[in-house]
């Protein structure tokens, strides 16, 4: 299978490292112009981009708060602009947990913080995304969700579950709300991803190993199994693919 995205204009969110790095450089591997997005670490956005570049690919980087609609409206025009085109692809791999807390002890303050980073940047990237997709006469949208979604995630990430429940959701209504102007919309939800920030701010060795060893496949992901699936998603081997989540856990959770 030979996926072909030349000429096609790509934004990853949150591609300065993990997950997000490794969907970005599949997409300029399979030819596509990508826009690496940042919000505080400007070199690993910077890495990510030379990778790209020293590969053969082209990448531009531009940094954002995608929990700020008016920071996304820029992020969005900054992503166009970088290649003269509205975008084909739009990733929205941002988010954060930012704490493990349990709800008795959540405060309003760090409720918002994680559904912002989570749920409220994937609506106003994908808001801000559509009008330039429409002119360009379709494109593909993949959004991020989590295992967390269906089975509440660990301990004190019921917030973050909840946002990533909530993007399945949403995805499911984009796919049906933008299918008459040829843009798609699907989602992954991704099981123990190692190599990531975010396992190792948050999870312990304990716990990495009671999660791996119950895992079918035997193993803990890595960041390359999630990048394949999503620029399957993107590609036109997907054009009749609308609407779904593909689970990415070595067999952690079977629908």
């Amino acid at each position: 299978m030979n996926i072909d995205l030349r000429n096609q204009v790509a934004l990853v969110t949150g591609s300065s490292g993990g997950i997000g790095k490794a969907i970005a450089c599949e997409l300029a591997a399979c030819g596509a112009k990508v826009v690496v997005h940042y919000f505080s670490n400007r070199e690993g956005a910077e890495r990510t981009a030379d990778d790209i570049r020293r590969n053969g690919g082209e990448a531009a980087v531009v940094q954002a708060d995608v929990s700020d609609p008016d920071q996304i409206e820029r992020l969005v025009a900054q992503a166009e602009d970088a290649f003269g085109s509205g975008l084909d692809i739009l990733v929205n791999n941002a988010g954060n947990l930012i704490e493990r807390r349990p709800i008795e002890r959540m405060t309003l303050d760090l409720y918002r913080q994680v559904v912002d980073v989570n749920l409220t940047s994937t609506v106003f990237v994908t808001k801000a995304a559509i009008p330039g997709m429409k002119r360009k006469g379709g494109g593909a949208i993949v959004n991020m969700s989590s295992l967390a979604a269906h089975n509440g995630g660990g301990p004190g990430s019921g917030i973050y579950a909840a946002a990533k429940g909530a993007i399945i959701s949403l995805t499911k209504s984009l796919a049906k709300e933008l299918a008459p102007y040829n843009i798609r919309a699907n989602c992954v939800a991704p099981g123990f991803i190692e190599e990531t920030k975010f396992h190792a701010t948050f999870t312990s060795a304990e716990a990495r190993k009671a999660t791996i060893d119950s895992i079918p496949l035997g193993r803990g992901g890595v960041p390359g199994d999630v990048a394949g699936i999503v620029v399957f998603l993107a590609s036109p081997y997907c054009s009749f693919v609308t609407g779904e989540t593909v689970e990415i856990n070595g067999g952690a959770y079977m629908k």
